[in-house]
């Protein structure tokens, strides 16, 4: 048996046992502290200790006053007493057999047993687990009426905690709740990065969210992020990487009839920036025919911010039609986006899906000309709260305010206004603030 170290050489060459080298450790230890004046003078050593430095089990040196008194025993440095024992003249010939000493084979089961007991005992309460999973679900239910900057601070609480649970628990279906709470909360974290006008901080924790739902192959978190990461693809201005990722998305397993809907929406879109007439309509009609009955954990049964309920749907297609100039299906899907946001009782109602739907409605009739129409359904708009400005309204008006350029509104009254009134609007809005830019990926 190969010697891990040159103490286990020297000990096993003078057939010292545990007990034996105690006392010289003890003994050695008195003769430094005398000799150096040393306040040690009655250091012992564990025998777990004695173990682990035999068998290189030890990590840099031991705390003093050990390095002086092995030193002091054996006559060469604790470095290299607990270094292997290669080309040192104390190593063993390669054909020496090695007696086994009965407490070195109970050491080396009391070892195992004592792993075993920690990794028994890195656990957390189910209650702990419990309590987690309700606040991330609470979260993603309440998104939609929790203003984004408070909805940042609890989904990075949340993220944190399930972060640290992980590091204190190794039962196997503990971890696996423990990597879906930190996937759904870096989910949520980057739906609000994205509405308060951080897109690189968006796209970093959609990815982060798809590597925990790798990790524990669960298919409908990783088909979230990756919608989530096509929708920030064409945002960025590269709707062809768009359109690969909806296509992954759509491959995981355990996929819902919401969680396709959302994915067909996202292609509609994509679609739509690439000028695909036809790909970016019939994606618009397959969001609308998700029927199956089929639904998932994620996007169905805890919904919020993780669904895509109709209304969100109309407002999605509303901004495809847009992008294809199609002003009559335009205007049609913003409005069945505001008569169903209408029939929701007014606490319940979705601010952001309202505000970028009725920009939508006012975008569609300026692109037939409709001066006044527009500025009728923008009023509401410039009454929406600062901390509910998300880029998402920011884009749509910038995207208005370019429309209002147009040669056909230079002699109407009031238009120099309205866009005096956006840029106003925008200035104090809160992904404004936070450093969002306007790249038009709703373009005019």
């Amino acid at each position: 048996m190969q010697a891990r170290t040159l103490l286990q050489v020297l000990v096993s060459e003078r057939g010292w046992t545990f007990e034996i080298f105690r006392r010289a450790y003890e003994k050695a230890a008195q003769e430094v502290a005398a000799a150096v004046g040393g306040p040690f003078s009655t250091a012992t050593v564990e025998e777990q200790t004695f173990r682990r430095w035999t068998s290189g089990r030890i990590k840099g040196l031991p705390n003093a006053p050990a390095p002086q008194i092995l030193e002091y025993i054996f006559g060469f440095s604790a470095r290299v007493l607990l270094s292997a024992p290669s080309d040192l003249p104390h190593a063993p010939a390669e054909n020496e057999v090695r007696t086994l000493e009965e407490s070195e084979l109970v050491m080396t089961a009391r070892d195992a047993s004592a792993h075993a007991g920690n990794a028994a005992s890195l656990s957390v309460p189910d209650m702990t687990l419990d309590q987690l999973d309700d606040d991330v679900v609470s979260l993603a239910r309440d998104y939609t009426r929790t203003p984004p900057v408070e909805v940042y601070r609890r989904a990075k609480e949340l993220l944190s905690i399930s972060q640290s649970l992980l590091e204190r628990t190794q039962v196997p279906r503990q971890r696996e709740r423990g990597y879906l709470a930190a996937g759904r909360s870096a989910a949520l974290l980057s739906a609000v990065s994205f509405d308060l006008g951080s897109l690189p901080a968006a796209v970093t924790l959609s990815r982060s969210a798809a590597l925990y739902g790798q990790v524990i192959e669960y298919g409908p978190l990783q088909a979230y992020a990756h919608g989530a990461l096509a929708f920030l693809a064409f945002w960025g201005g590269r709707p062809s990487e768009s359109v690969r990722l909806v296509h992954a998305a759509q491959q995981f397993s355990g996929l819902g009839d919401t969680a396709h809907k959302r994915l067909s929406v996202i292609e509609g879109r994509a679609y739509g920036h690439l000028g695909y007439h036809e790909a970016a309509q019939r994606a618009a009609r397959d969001a609308l025919e998700q029927d199956t009955g089929t639904r998932d954990e994620l996007h169905d049964d805890i919904g919020g911010e993780f669904g895509f309920p109709s209304d969100r749907v109309a407002m999605s297609n509303a901004t495809t039609y847009l992008l294809l100039r199609d002003s009559r299906g335009a205007e049609t899907a913003a409005d069945s986006a505001l008569q169903i946001v209408s029939s929701t009782p007014g606490e319940q109602r979705p601010v952001l899906t309202t505000a970028q739907a009725t920009v939508d409605l006012a975008r569609a009739r300026l692109l037939r000309g409709e001066f006044e129409g527009a500025c009728e359904a923008l009023e509401p708009v410039f009454s929406v709260p600062t901390e509910w400005r998300g880029a998402g309204v920011l884009e749509r008006l910038a995207a208005v305010r370019t429309q209002l350029c147009h040669p056909r509104f230079n002699q109407i009254v009031g238009a120099s206004e309205i866009g005096e009134r956006i840029e106003e609007y925008s200035a104090v809005a809160a992904a404004h603030k936070l450093g969002a830019t306007t790249p038009l990926a709703i373009e005019s």
